[in-house]
């Protein structure tokens, strides 16, 4: 890929007064306070483990933080309104204290829920259920950053009868109708989320990944979400907790193909991803 179509066109999000420049990719760092997340379920099970994790992240280059507190992973529980919230607030409003000039998304489905947690500090709505008209209001009326995913069913029932057969047309299409929507209301802060491993097979998966560079036809940032998921385990054959190195690998090729966000993990390798791609593109023969 020529150097000049990487790192190239200057975009910035306006997160409630901090600004975030995406003109060189940046690293989300996933902060799980689920019991059951497929990866690190249970690990954050203390404000100060929440607060030490976020602590390392911000250090690592996470530019932004990812706080989530409904489990996302096929056929997780299906935990009430309620559960999410009292999983939540406390442990944002305490990271928010803690850290206040940090960025956090909420990741969330649930229009109540995203608006709780801006009014508490988060400034990024993370919603991987591809919207709501209740949802695209409550973002209209906030007035934040909203990530925009493409999800066929939902996380109990995504993976259950997957159908073969090429799917990016249809999720252009689908990004087509919602960004319509979104801008109809007035919302132009968003950001595109393919949603990998999220109701799609395996050769769905890299057929997305391949044809990474369309979805910049939209002129929206685009975030790219593969960390530790099947969709590396199954082509290796490892277990998510031995799937760092290729989430490095496919780390780098969607940074090639102009990935603004990487939602991870581990950020201290997505970090060092991203400055080796910035090097080798921005060296002169």
């Amino acid at each position: 890929m020529a150097k000049d179509t990487v790192f190239q066109k200057k975009q910035t999000l306006n997160c409630r007064g901090k600004l975030l420049d995406l003109s060189t990719p940046v690293v989300m760092g996933i902060l799980n306070l689920t019991p059951d997340s497929f990866y690190d379920g249970g690990e954050i099970n203390s404000i100060d483990a929440a607060i030490e994790k976020c602590s390392l992240m911000l250090e690592e280059g996470a530019a932004i933080i990812d706080v989530g507190a409904y489990s996302s992973r096929p056929g997780a529980e299906d935990i009430s309104e309620e559960e999410e919230l009292k999983r939540l607030l406390p442990y944002l409003k305490e990271l928010v204290i803690n850290f206040p000039d940090a960025v956090f998304s909420v990741d969330t489905f649930r229009a109540n829920v995203a608006e709780k947690a801006i009014e508490n500090g988060a400034s990024i709505i993370n919603d991987i259920s591809g919207g709501n008209d209740e949802m695209f209001q409550t973002v209209r009326e906030l007035g934040v950053p909203y990530i925009l995913m493409h999800i066929k069913g939902t996380p109990q029932t995504m993976q259950q009868n997957l159908k073969e057969g090429k799917i990016l047309n249809e999720v252009i299409m689908y990004f087509s109708e919602k960004l319509n929507k979104l801008h109809k209301l007035g919302v132009n802060d968003i950001i595109l989320d393919p949603g990998f491993g999220f109701g799609k097979t395996l050769e769905q998966n890299y057929e997305l990944l391949k044809a990474f560079e369309q979805f910049r036809i939209f002129d929206k940032p685009v975030l790219a979400g593969i960390s530790r998921k099947s969709m590396i385990n199954k082509v290796l054959g490892t277990k998510p907790e031995a799937a760092l190195n290729g989430t490095t690998v496919l780390n780098t090729l969607l940074i090639e193909k102009g990935a603004a966000i990487l939602r991870v993990h581990d950020v201290k390798e997505a970090v060092e991803a991203v400055k080796l791609v910035q090097q080798f593109n921005s060296t002169q023969l």
